[in-house]
């Protein structure tokens, strides 16, 4: 069979992509929070001796926003924002290169209550099965070929829904599972939980009880049941990831409705947070036909604003926005405060476990690193990283920490 010329260098791309994705998936970051979506890192290795100060082996602009960097393959994917256009584009790992870009027209105004955040984009992207899906500020939906950012499908919502993105903007990051790809789509007061098709983009299932909030989902099996859980507009709620069935929901409603925090699940408990509403855990059952999910207890000493929390073993890691910002640990299994920080270390910080250690990186561009442990420690050490603010989580790689601030993005090295 004789190929046409036009199609031969997008499949040697894309044949290369699969074979370089093989070989690198350690160091893959391909989705918010990573490979389980819950913060844990794997294959960093602790230098044997922390570094004065952190080597920058490359740093690029790429425009403004808050989405993080994935990874996959040995190639960076970044959503951002430059001018009145929204950039997607995938740079080489190893250089920092520009490897393919897209770009289209997004008008967004800002609410007067967040100028100070930008006009995004928010969301992260994800990286599956050689294809990129990124979520806009504005709620366009972009699914991408990683290997050269040729489009495959694209949708907007304008016609649906008399707002496209919450008041805040757009910032939950989709997930996918079993060739699902989960999305919250819609704004204000009229959205739905949607499964499309991650191949052709055909909606498969919606939940249509409530609109987004800014959490990001997670998937869990609960109760012999496969789940999505997340924060709405104004519930947690539980859904079946095979059909959207609404198994379970309580409602959660923040200041301003800013349901931020992406849940935690610990066994059978499902872990959350949000402004001034303490951190809680509850216990998602099934009787008889009906599901239930019961608070199993509530700390009020320690509260989440924009922070996700780490789980390792049966300590929870997380940021509080009490006292102008401090780190904690709470006993999942009481839900006592083991330990709380000193504050004043920031708005917000983004925290990464590996292995015994946390690497918190606050909007202030401090990448603190502490041991994850029972007992307060010292820090161990502390970074700056940036010269502008660090809102996006970073990504923690062997010997190296990729860092997105204001405009820039950069590769820092512990060696």
């Amino acid at each position: 069979m004789i190929m046409k010329a036009q199609y031969r260098k997008p499949l040697v791309a894309s044949l290369l992509f699969l074979v370089i994705a093989g070989v690198a998936g350690a160091q893959d970051w391909p989705q918010w929070r990573g490979s389980n979506r819950d913060g844990s890192v794997a294959g960093f290795a602790t230098p044997k001796t922390w570094p004065d100060q952190l080597k920058q082996r490359w740093k690029i602009t790429v425009g403004e926003g808050h989405s993080s960097p994935v990874i996959a393959g040995g190639r960076v994917f970044l959503h951002s924002r430059q001018g009145e256009q929204e950039i997607v584009a995938s740079y080489d790992l190893a250089s920092g290169k520009q490897l393919w870009k897209d770009a289209y027209a997004v008008a967004y105004k800002m609410h007067p209550a967040a100028t100070g955040h930008g006009k995004g984009p928010k969301s992260t992207p994800i990286v599956s099965n050689g294809r990129l899906y990124t979520l806009g500020i504005t709620g366009i939906l972009t699914c991408y070929e990683a290997a050269t950012g040729k489009l495959v499908w694209r949708k907007d919502f304008a016609s649906q829904y008399k707002q496209t993105s919450p008041v805040f903007g757009t910032a939950m990051s989709p997930l996918i599972d079993r060739g699902l790809l989960i999305a919250h789509v819609g704004g204000h007061d009229q959205g739905e939980l949607v499964a499309f098709d991650a191949t052709t983009g055909a909606v498969k299932w919606s939940w249509t009880g409530d609109g987004p909030g800014y959490a990001s989902p997670v998937i869990a099996e609960l109760g012999g049941v496969r789940q999505v859980i997340t924060q709405s507009q104004q519930n947690v709620i539980g859904t079946s990831a095979a059909s959207g069935e609404l198994l379970w929901k309580i409602p959660f409603t923040t200041e301003y409705e800013q349901n931020i925090v992406t849940p935690v699940v610990a066994r059978d408990l499902v872990i959350i947070s949000g402004l001034n509403k303490g951190v809680t855990a509850l216990r998602p059952v099934k009787r008889g036909n009906v599901w239930a999910a019961d608070e199993v207890w509530q700390n009020k000493e320690a509260s989440l604003y924009m922070n996700s929390p780490l789980l390792r073993g049966d300590m929870l890691f997380g940021f509080s926005h009490r006292n102008k910002g401090q780190y904690f640990c709470v006993d999942v299994k009481t839900g006592k405060t083991l330990w709380s920080g000193d504050g004043r270390q920031g708005e917000n910080a983004a925290l990464l476990l590996a292995g015994d250690l946390i690497f918190a990186l606050n909007n202030e561009a401090d990448l603190t690193i502490f041991p994850a442990t029972a007992k307060l420690q010292t820090p161990i050490r502390k970074y700056k990283v940036a010269d502008s603010p660090t809102w996006a989580h970073p990504v923690l790689l062997p010997g190296r920490v990729l860092v997105k601030d204001a405009n820039t993005l950069a590769l820092w090295s512990f060696e």
